[in-house]
């Protein structure tokens, strides 16, 4: 038998789909009308499922918070003052293959009251008999298969729940004695697939502040920073910050080289209260020529990164009157990547762009005023 639960809560945003957009840095983000029901959805799968469904948006969230770190490499001087200010934003494109466009799991469930009644509708027992057995499923969890539209897939690919069936045993509150009734197998579809303002894009954006100072003995530090917000009393607090550094050992050299090159490494945390935590890491080499003398110039760079990301998402949520902790991590899928860009200089303002090589392909760009 297959049902659909119509009545499934309508979507809203969800806090951690908002930062994966880039939009949790405003407090606004919080209280839009397109997340809290993607949130009670996602809390309502298994562990399981909840992390096969968000996957391939968690890749896309970490290859962008690793991108946009550098346009160059610092000079290969023992002190020369560069500073820059402005925004990166990064994009990263969605990976092609069914793999990443639906899941197909099997993990503990637990249905609420409705559901519940949606498996027992066919039994027609007494109402004071069918609300016992219904109590009696919702506060068991069963082994279900799940399987649909991962976050980024068709929105009309719902998902379904496959239940095999079960006997169950309760209390039957006409003769007080244990009673047992015979589920049969049900396929509940739920009206949910893909999330719509993310599967209608073929890429993840995302933006980010920073700052880089330099050049101290060939090295340049750069920080990302928002001031910490306090979303609402449910979600906690909203924490941003990375820092990297880059050093040209060519400044150790008695004879300069024919460009900058350095080595590098940059990290950064993205906090949501308890609910969210990303953290990332990326080291390796960049390289860059300039060509053009003074505040008029254009930059070619490159490099190859090794890179590390990881999600850690973490939640309670009610089935009816019982409260379900669900925590899970999730690492994504790229591991290094070779960037190619270009940047320019015209005066006081640097432009940049580039595009990066990965598991996840993305590009970067940087609009920076600098002195």
């Amino acid at each position: 038998m297959k049902r659909i639960l119509t009545s499934f809560p309508r979507w809203m945003a969800i806090v951690t789909l908002a930062a994966f957009l880039g939009a949790v840095a405003s407090p606004a983000s919080a209280q839009n009308g397109e997340g809290e029901e993607l949130k009670e959805f996602i809390e309502g799968l298994s562990m399981d499922a909840a992390s096969k469904y968000v996957a391939p948006i968690v890749s896309a969230f970490g290859a962008n918070l690793n991108g946009g770190w550098f346009h160059k490499a610092p000079s290969s001087k023992i002190f020369g003052l560069n500073i820059e200010v402005g925004v990166v934003g990064m994009g990263t494109f969605y990976p092609k293959g069914e793999e990443y466009l639906s899941f197909d799991t099997s993990g503990d469930f637990r249905f609420n009251s409705e559901q519940a009644g949606e498996l027992v509708a066919g039994l027609f027992l007494p109402a004071i008999v069918e609300d016992a057995l219904i109590d009696e499923i919702a506060g068991t969890e069963f082994t279900v298969g799940i399987s649909g539209a991962t976050v980024i897939g068709a929105v009309d690919d719902y998902i379904e729940i496959s239940f095999s069936g079960a006997d169950i045993t309760f209390i039957d509150p006409t003769t007080g004695l244990e009673r047992t009734e015979t589920v049969g197998a049900q396929v509940i579809t739920l009206p949910i697939g893909g999330f719509e303002t993310i599967s209608d894009l073929s890429f993840l954006p995302f933006i980010a502040p920073q700052l880089s100072v330099g050049t101290i003995f060939g090295t340049r530090v750069t920080f990302r920073y928002l001031p910490s917000i306090t979303i609402s009393e449910e979600f906690g607090k909203f924490k941003y910050f990375g820092f990297g550094i880059q050093h040209n050992p060519g400044v150790l050299l008695p004879t300069p080289l024919p460009l900058d090159v350095s080595v590098g490494f940059f990290t950064q945390t993205l906090e949501i209260g308890t609910l969210f935590k990303a953290k990332t890491t990326a080291f390796g080499l960049n390289a860059s020529k300039r060509l053009g003398v003074g505040p008029i110039n254009i930059t070619p760079y490159a490099g190859f990164m090794l890179e590390k990301s990881n999600i850690d998402i973490t939640y309670d949520f009610i089935v009816d009157t019982q409260e379900i902790n669900v925590a899970f991590e999730l690492e994504g899928e790229n591991r290094s990547r070779l960037t190619l860009g270009l940047s320019i200089r015209l005066l006081m303002l640097n432009f940049n762009a580039d595009y990066n090589i990965g598991k996840y392909n993305s590009v970067t760009v940087g609009v920076m005023f600098t002195i």
